[in-house]
């Protein structure tokens, strides 16, 4: 074996650079970040890049930025020249990106660069081209837009192994979209925007005047964003300065998102990710990871920035205690963040799939039998365990009322305003004597009895109402009423009162349509087989239907109720009898139902400032709905003694709270039949999907 020294040579230049250039420029993500800072420097507010095979066939980047000088292109892609350095010592102080000047170089020594720039004092712009750090031709004028735009041809071009490393392009586009959205993110005073060459839609945008929580949600999306926390601490003895957005509790990833930036410069730090990541572990599932966006501010003099090729790493004083110091904080704003936990919900509309996707089966009624032999096997996360059919004891049990005389008494179910032995009781007589009441309360039986020889058409055709000698507030050609007999299911109304009159009134018949042609029949349906949970307070009651829990808004719910029973049972009403003062009785709208009576004189007030008096259609309408907000439920009438349905409970049968029978046994239960929820109601939040089984199936699973 020979001992022979070997022979020490000076490398040719050629060599040199591309050895340089393979460090610096490791992959077209490196060469775009290094062209991206270039452009922050210039002050650029808009930052186009456009990449054609995952950066390797084509990266062009354009800015709006200051631009270079004409004078400056003969040596702007030669290595060691830049316009932000000067001597050594500028390094302590360094506050921009680049300072080597070895981007451009890099990147002309293993690829095709274009460049075509203008400045503000310019009066055309210029391109030139380069070839391994030198000038190809002297720049030529053209037109361009104030700033630079830079154009990569073929990199690695010259550099077989690297490029064959490189053959997945698709890998290499989201390694730039990562890089683009770090950038953009942290600058959220600047437009970014990444495409492919040929299309028109941007995989990454962001626009000039979005702050940094709209910029994550374009690059992160919805579900990073409802669960951040901003942190922010600074500490003047150890001259640095943190602000951010972390993730709290509620969020967790399977990989860690970490977006560091030191002096606004990405870069990374296993220490402070280490340091991070093991306050989380107290509070996230295993092998989950957090989402990170942190700022640190550090002192100029502080920090060593040129330790690494790529200046993704860097090294600044008083690392330990600064990392302390962003862990405790950390700490805290994750342990203020648990105190309370905020829930978002989203409309679901009733038979459909929800996000699992599930065909919920019904099993309520079938014994195992039979549902062995149908051989159709339903699973324990299908499975339907309530049936809206069934009854409750309670029901049967109301809160018996002491008789006050402040109270309304209202009639027994069946029983009409009209006593059967075919006189009036006097305070039904005096509500008939009211002129805006003659065709709502009912009329005495003598009449009534001739009305129903007069015709015997039940239908809901027009007709003639009664007999001449009947009194009419004025003369019509046709008649808008028709009296019936007939007590059949359609005909009785919500009250459980039998409809004597058919209304044919055209403005009453509008409104009608109306509510038929927004009604949504999913809600219907949901309504009509829901299963009563219980009330949350006076506004919001749980229902289940099928394998959903609901949250309904009943305030709502109920107003609308109302206005339907009032439209539809337009004249049938049954009668409220009060016993003292001028108003001698309410509408009863739906048996054993007592509207609130402390918003009494409100109801009256808005009766004569906000129905449309003048119109017919509009004043049905809008007293329509005024009485319906006056007997809608109402949280601010209602606390934990008050009842809706008669004064104070007594007795071993009344209810702990009286108002929760009535909202449960007579609202939701008129709900199931008498109300076409309009569609509106499934983009409002009055109907919200809380937790679907297959879902929490899989929550449990996972645990």
């Amino acid at each position: 074996m020979s001992l022979a020294a070997g022979v020490i040579r000076r490398l040719d230049e050629t060599v040199v650079n591309r050895i340089a250039a393979g460090e610096i420029i490791q992959r077209p993500a490196n060469a775009i970040k290094e062209m991206i800072e270039n452009c922050l420097d210039a002050k650029s507010t808009s930052i186009q890049v456009v990449v054609k095979e995952g950066g390797l066939k084509l990266i062009q980047i354009q800015d709006n930025g200051t631009g270079i000088r004409k004078e400056d292109l003969d040596i702007v892609c030669e290595r060691f020249t830049t316009s932000k350095l000067q001597t050594f010592e500028d390094l302590a102080s360094i506050s921009t990106y680049g300072f080597r000047g070895e981007a451009l170089a890099s990147i002309s020594h293993v690829a095709h660069v274009t460049i075509t720039t203008k400045t503000a004092d310019g009066k055309c712009a210029y391109r030139a081209s380069y070839s391994d750090g030198k000038l190809k031709a002297p720049p030529k004028p053209c037109a361009g837009n104030q700033g630079t735009q830079i154009m990569v041809e073929d990199l690695f071009y010259n550099v077989a192994t690297r490029r064959k490393a490189l053959k997945n392009a698709s890998e290499e586009y989201g390694k730039i979209l990562e890089v683009v959205g770090r950038y953009s993110i942290h600058n959220s005073g600047i437009s970014f925007s990444v495409k492919k060459q040929g299309e028109t839609v941007a995989d990454v945008r962001t626009l000039p005047n979005a702050t940094t929580v709209d910029n994550i949600r374009s690059i992160f999306g919805n579900a990073v964003t409802r669960e951040l926390i901003e942190v922010e601490c600074e500490d003047k003895t150890l001259a640095f300065r943190m602000n951010g957005y972390i993730s709290n509790a509620n969020y967790s990833v399977k990989k860690c998102i970490f977006l560091l930036f030191i002096n606004h410069r990405l870069v990374e730090s296993s220490s402070l990710r280490k340091a991070i990541e093991t306050v989380y572990a107290a509070y996230l599932p295993k092998n989950t990871h957090p989402f990170l966006y942190l700022s640190l501010e550090i002192s100029p003099q502080n920090v060593d920035v040129n330790v690494h090729p790529t200046k993704h790493e860097v090294h600044f004083l008083h690392e330990d205690s600064i990392l302390e110091r962003v862990q405790h904080h950390i700490e805290s704003k994750l342990l203020g963040s648990n105190s309370s936990r905020l829930y978002f919900t989203q409309t679901l509309l009733p038979g459909l799939a929800g996000p699992s996707g599930e065909v919920v089966k019904s099993t309520v009624g079938v014994s195992t039998s039979s549902a062995s032999k149908s051989g159709d096997k339903v699973y324990a996360h299908q499975m339907v365990r309530t049936d809206s059919r069934e009854q409750k004891l309670d029901a049967f049990l109301q809160p018996v009322s002491k008789a006050l005389s402040s109270q309304p008494q209202a009639p027994a179910p069946g029983e009409s305003t009209d006593g059967p032995s075919g006189s009036a009781r006097p305070q039904d007589e005096e509500m008939l004597e009211l002129p805006a009441l003659d065709e709502v309360v009912a009329e005495n039986q003598g009449r009534e009895e001739e009305a129903t020889r007069g015709t015997s058409d039940t239908s809901e055709k027009r007709g003639l109402a009664s007999g001449p000698d009947q009194p009419r507030k004025r003369p019509r050609e046709d008649a808008d009423v028709e009296m019936v007999e007939d007590t059949s299911p359609k005909e009785m109304t919500a009250a459980s009162t039998p409809r004597r009159r058919i209304i044919n009134l055209t403005s009453v018949l509008t409104l009608q349509e109306e509510i038929n042609e927004r009604g949504h029949e999913a809600l219907r349906e949901m309504l009509h087989n829901h299963s009563f949970v219980g009330c949350v307070n006076p506004q919001w009651a749980l229902a289940q239907y099928q394998t959903r829990l609901y949250l309904l808004n009943t305030t709502k719910l109920s107003e609308e109720l109302f206005y339907q029973i009032l439209i539809y049972d337009f004249a049938n009403f049954g009668v409220l009898k009060l016993s003292e003062g001028n108003l001698l009785g309410l509408p009863l709208l739906i048996d054993n139902y007592v509207p609130p009576l402390e918003g009494l004189p409100v109801f009256i007030l808005r009766l004569a400032t906000e129905v449309n008096w003048d119109e017919e259609k509009e004043c049905f309408e809008s007293l329509s709905k005024e009485c319906a907000l006056f007997y809608s439920v109402r949280k601010q009438y209602i606390c934990e003694e008050s009842t809706l349905s008669g004064p104070q409970s007594e007795g071993p049968g009344s209810a702990t709270n009286p108002w929760k029978w009535t909202v449960e046994h007579i609202i939701y239960k008129a709900f199931r039949s008498h109300l076409l929820p309009p569609k509106h109601f499934t983009e409002d939040g009055n109907v919200l999907q809380l937790a679907n089984l297959p879902d929490l199936y899989k929550v449990f699973e996972r645990c």
